[in-house]
């Protein structure tokens, strides 16, 4: 087998975005964390001002402990008006990181791992930071404030974010040790799931501030090797294949850049970096997305033998445009990997081959968003000297059954779109093997079986298993110059499946796609 995927770099393009430092909400100390409250106002965090400035400072950094504040917001994207969140969300410690569920009745906020008046600490002595539940009574007042069952004293959970229909939980923890983003499950009954890691984008870096936008992609930052500089901002859409893209410049800078934020349904938000053009510490930025993303994607793969499964080294793969011009090729080293950079929305082909074993292929179109995870699987495999022989015009001798049955066997199966019968592309170049084979083996009569899935009715897919095998026999017909009569059509619906996916399991793509084929057999032997 031919393993295939294609993941993706975004290019940094500060064309993308536009980005603007805020005067009014900023200064010397530390200023991040914003979330939209309604349509005009946004909540962010920012240290105490006022008498207590002195003598209630956070040891680490020097600075007076985290206050929320709620401000109104400029058409420019200023925040001016600020006004304290109740004193009884803002302790004497930590609070920051808020998000409302969409009727506006409940907030989630970040705090300091204090409540009825106790400072939790771990067997070390040291305090983390706790996620909180409160009721919305304004947009400064906000009260039955509880802690949620998944916090503990031995590690942090906090930054928290819903999805858009309200369901998960996102939030960041070190409670593996590491910081890493985890979810879980809200339950309609008022109750919580378990967390769970969201390995499909944690790494052996530090990830934290995770924001779900309404469009589904979630937002994050990551020190993980390969950004600018230290907190770089990731988006990944979690389809469970997908690989997380950082945001490039401006968004992005050689500092700390984190908590960003969209406004819901719009193209413009902010987020928080301590870069160097910044006031003093974390400064929040007013940020509009200008343009599409336009962006360059990796296809790569591993070239493995159909039959066991071994890596294939030194396999040739050619990449060809949609127009069969050759772009680019490579013979796979001892580990017979491949890798091809290609543009987006692009259509494209690979070739797999090698000297004594069949070639195969596969067209794909590249994507503009994150939603391209392509499983594509090309099949290689060694020939029998007698099919290598048949497939080279070599003339059939006695075992004429042994050799031209070898020949088909070394072809691929060819598949079908879900409920289409037409031949596709990479269908295409197989049963030109087909007709190649018939032609030199002038004396067999062949069948072509064709298959669905287990989707729709049986009697659905009786019918659409004949005209797929009808389809593949005037193909033959058609291109080939062969005699129709030497060709059967013959459709078996979802009776032969290759694999567990029969009515009601659940199964992926890729596994349905195996059953939707056409099969080929020699019947006059």
């Amino acid at each position: 087998m031919f393993l295939f995927s294609v993941s993706f770099n975004f290019a940094q393009d500060t064309e993308r975005y536009t980005i603007k430092h805020l005067d009014e909400c900023n200064d010397e100390l530390s200023n991040f964390g914003t979330t939209y409250y309604g349509e005009n106002q946004v909540i962010y965090s920012s240290p105490k001002k006022g008498a207590q400035i002195i003598k209630n400072k956070w040891k680490p950094n020097d600075q007076p402990y985290l206050e929320l504040y709620l401000a109104d917001v400029q058409d420019d994207g200023e925040l001016v008006n600020r006004k304290k969140i109740s004193r009884d969300v803002n302790s004497k410690y930590h609070e920051s990181n808020v998000v409302f569920t969409n009727d506006m009745n409940t907030v989630y906020f970040s705090r300091d791992n204090y409540y009825e008046k106790k400072l939790n600490k771990d067997d070390a002595g040291m305090t983390h930071i706790a996620i909180y539940r409160a009721d919305v009574v304004s947009p400064t007042e906000w009260s039955n404030i509880v802690p949620m069952p998944f916090n503990n004293k031995e590690y942090s959970v906090g930054h928290p974010t819903l999805n858009a229909d309200n369901t998960k939980m996102y939030f960041s923890s070190n409670m593996s040790g590491n910081d890493d983003i985890y979810y879980v499950d809200i339950h309609s009954d008022g109750t919580y799931g378990d967390p769970v890691n969201v390995r499909q984008i944690n790494t052996a870096g530090s990830e934290r501030f995770p924001f779900m936008a309404d469009d589904g992609l979630l937002y994050f930052s990551s020190d993980k090797p390969g950004g600018l500089g230290k907190l770089d901002v990731y988006a990944a859409k979690l389809d469970g294949h997908s690989k997380p893209i950082n945001l490039g410049m401006p968004i992005n800078s050689y500092n700390d850049d984190f908590s960003f934020t969209k406004k819901k349904g719009a193209n413009y938000g902010y987020f928080s970096s301590n870069r160097a053009s910044g006031k003093g510490d974390d400064d929040i930025y007013y940020f509009k997305q200008t343009g599409e993303l336009p962006c360059n994607q990796l296809a790569e793969g591993i070239v493995t033998d159909k039959k066991t499964g071994r890596r294939i080294p030194r396999a040739l793969v050619v990449l060809y445009d949609e127009t069969g011009k050759e772009l680019d090729s490579q013979v796979v080293g001892e580990d017979a990997k491949f890798a091809f950079d290609v543009d987006c929305t692009s259509k494209y082909k690979v070739v797999g081959s090698k000297e004594n074993y069949t070639e195969d292929s596969k067209e794909f179109t590249s994507n503009a968003n994150l939603e391209l995870g392509l499983d594509l699987g090309l099949a290689i495999a060694k020939m029998a000297p007698q099919a290598t022989a048949a497939l080279a015009g070599t003339p059939v001798g006695p075992s004429q059954y042994d050799r031209c049955q070898g020949a088909l066997d070394m072809i691929n199966n060819i598949y079908f779109d879900l409920d289409k019968s037409y031949i596709r592309a990479d269908a295409a170049s197989e049963l030109d093997k087909v007709v190649k084979v018939m032609k030199r083996c002038a004396n067999i009569h062949v069948e072509a079986s064709s298959h669905t899935d287990s989707r729709a009715s049986k009697e659905y897919n009786e019918a659409l298993s004949q005209r797929r095998a009808q389809a593949t026999v005037d193909y033959i017909v058609n291109h080939g110059g062969i005699d129709g009569s030497r060709i059967n059509a013959i459709g078996y619906g979802e009776t032969r499946l290759r694999n567990r996916c029969s009515d009601g399991v659940k199964c992926s793509e890729p596994e349905h796609q195996m059953n939707r084929r056409t099969e080929f057999e020699i019947t006059n032997f």
